[in-house]
C-alpha cells in the first residue's frame, strides 16, 4: 500500500491515481487529505501538494488540472525529460505533474474542446497533442508509469512493485463477411454488370464460380484464422456489422441471411464476439439498440457487452454515453481510423472517465494501435512497410508490459488479389514475431 496526500481529493484525482498506481504500477493507493495522518504514516507515500510535508516522500507539485471542474483550453509546452516527452512541468521530485498529464491524455481532454472534424465527422489525429509533438507512436502514459516505478523504488527500496503481464489481443472487424456470396439478387446482379461493363473477365469468372459453389469466396478466411488461433493459442475478438439496411458505409451481409447467421453463431461459440455499431447507428439510439439486440440473438441469445465503432466513428462524450446506456461494458474503438499509434497515449485497458460529468464510468476501454486499413488505404503502405510499423508498435507495447491490440479485416486475409501479400505478412508476424516473443516470456 502507498499513502497519497492531497488537499483536494477530486473525482479526477481519484481516477488517475487508481490508473497510474493501482493498475500500471501495481500498488494499492490510499488517499488522505489529513496531513497528520500522512505525516504519521511510516510506509511509502506520495505528497501531491505545493509544499513538502515529509523528509522521505515522493513530492509531486500539482499543475491544477485535477482540481478543476470545467473543461477549458490548457496551455501546454512539451519538453524532454531524460529522453522522455513531458508536459505540465512543475517543481517537485520528477519535474512535471505526471498525474495531470496522464489524465489529460487518457481522458481525451482535447477531444472535448472545439476542433475541425475530418471528412467523416471525427476528431482528426492531426489535431492531437501526440501527433503535433511526435509521440503518437509511444504509449507515453505507460512509459511515465515505468519511470514512476523507478523513482518510487529509489525512495522506498522495500516497496514491492511487480511487473504487469504483456497481453496480445487480435481483433477482427467483419464489415462484409463475403465478397460474392450471400449478397442477394440485386447486389449480385449489380456486381455481374459492373464486371461486364469494365471488362473484368477474370473477376466475373471468379464471381460465377463462387456463387455456384465451385470456389471459396475471396473474403472467406475464417477456417484459416481458426487454425492459426488454435495453433498459436490465441484468443481473438470478432466484431460483426449487422446493420438492418445495407447502404452508404454500411455494406454488410444482411443479418437475415442464414449463412451469415451461422457464421456469427459459430464464432460466438468459440470466441468473444461484439457488435460493430453501424454508421447509421450514430444518428439513432433506436438503431444502435436494435443492432445490439440483433447481434445478441445471432450469437445464440447472448448478452452483447463488447463493441467497436464502424469506421471508428465516435464523438466524446456522446458515443460512449450511448454505449453505456445500452449495456456495453468493453469498447475497442480507442484509436484512429487514419493513422496507427496510441490515441490515448496508453497501451493498457482503462475505465472511461466522462469529463462532461466528471465521473468514472463502468465502461472499460481497450485501445488499439494498429489497423490494416490505416496502413493500406490511409498511409498507402506496402506490406513490408506495414510489417515494420507493426513490429515497432508491438515492441513499444511489449517494453512496458502493456496490452497489444490489433485490428484486421477478413477481406485483407482472404484471396482477393487487391490485398495480395497481406495475409502472408500477418501470418509472418504471428509466427515469427508475436508467437516467439510471447511464448518465450510466458
Amino acid at each position: 500500500m502507498i499513502l497519497v496526500f492531497t488537499e483536494n481529493n477530486t473525482s479526477r484525482f481519484q481516477y488517475i491515481t487508481d490508473l497510474l498506481l493501482r493498475q500500471l504500477c501495481c500498488v494499492q493507493p490510499d488517499i488522505t487529505t489529513d496531513k497528520s495522518v500522512y505525516q504519521s504514516h511510516t510506509g511509502p507515500k506520495i505528497n501531491y501538494s505545493k509544499e513538502p510535508v515529509d523528509d522521505k516522500e515522493l513530492h509531486i507539485v500539482p499543475h491544477g488540472l485535477l482540481f478543476e471542474n470545467s473543461i477549458q483550453p490548457q496551455s501546454i509546452t512539451c519538453s524532454n525529460n531524460n529522453g522522455v516527452n513531458v508536459f505540465f512541468q512543475t517543481e517537485g521530485d520528477i519535474g512535471f505533474d505526471v498525474f495531470a498529464a496522464s489524465f489529460y491524455l487518457v481522458s481525451r481532454y482535447e477531444e472535448y474542446l472545439p476542433f475541425d472534424e475530418d471528412e467523416y465527422g471525427r476528431f482528426p489525429h492531426t489535431a492531437s497533442l501526440s501527433y503535433k509533438e511526435n509521440f503518437l507512436h509511444l504509449p507515453l502514459v505507460n512509459i511515465w508509469s515505468e519511470e514512476l516505478k523507478k523513482t518510487l523504488r529509489l525512495i522506498f527500496p522495500s516497496l514491492k512493485l511487480p511487473a504487469n503481464d504483456f497481453r496480445f489481443i487480435p481483433t477482427y472487424d467483419i464489415d462484409i463477411a463475403f465478397s460474392f456470396r450471400n449478397k442477394g439478387v440485386k447486389r449480385n446482379t449489380g456486381g455481374f454488370l459492373k464486371n461486364v461493363f469494365k471488362g473484368e473477365w477474370t473477376m466475373l469468372k471468379k464471381r460465377i464460380e463462387v456463387v455456384q459453389g465451385d470456389e471459396q469466396d475471396p473474403f472467406d478466411c475464417y477456417e484459416w484464422l481458426d487454425d492459426i488461433h488454435e495453433e498459436l493459442n490465441l484468443l481473438p475478438v470478432y466484431f460483426f456489422l449487422v446493420a438492418e439496411k445495407q447502404e452508404g458505409y454500411d455494406k454488410n451481409i444482411s443479418p437475415d441471411n442464414e449463412e451469415f447467421q451461422q457464421l456469427i453463431k459459430r464464432h460466438a461459440e468459440k470466441y468473444f464476439v461484439g457488435v460493430h455499431p453501424s454508421w447509421k447507428s450514430n444518428e439513432s439510439e433506436t438503431i444502435l439498440r436494435k443492432e445490439i439486440e440483433t447481434m445478441g440473438m445471432l450469437a445464440g441469445n447472448r448478452n452483447i457487452v463488447i463493441s467497436r465503432q464502424h469506421y471508428i466513428k465516435m464523438k466524446l462524450p456522446e458515443t460512449y454515453q450511448r454505449l453505456v446506456k445500452e449495456g456495453i461494458e468493453l469498447d475497442f474503438s480507442m484509436g484512429y481510423g487514419t493513422i496507427n499509434g496510441f490515441r490515448a497515449s496508453v497501451a493498457s485497458p482503462f475505465k472511461w472517465f466522462d469529463l462532461s460529468k466528471n465521473e468514472t464510468t463502468n465502461l472499460t476501454i481497450y485501445p488499439f494501435c494498429f489497423m490494416d486499413a490505416n496502413s493500406f488505404y490511409e498511409l498507402k503502405q506496402t506490406t513490408e512497410q506495414a510489417y515494420k510499423e507493426m513490429q515497432q508498435l508491438y515492441a513499444a507495447v511489449n517494453k512496458v508490459n502493456g496490452t497489444f491490440v490489433t485490428i484486421w479485416h477478413n477481406h485483407f486475409l482472404g484471396t482477393d488479389p487487391m490485398f495480395s501479400g497481406w495475409k502472408g505478412m500477418y501470418e509472418l508476424f504471428l509466427r515469427e514475431d508475436m508467437y516467439w516473443d510471447f511464448h518465450q516470456s510466458a
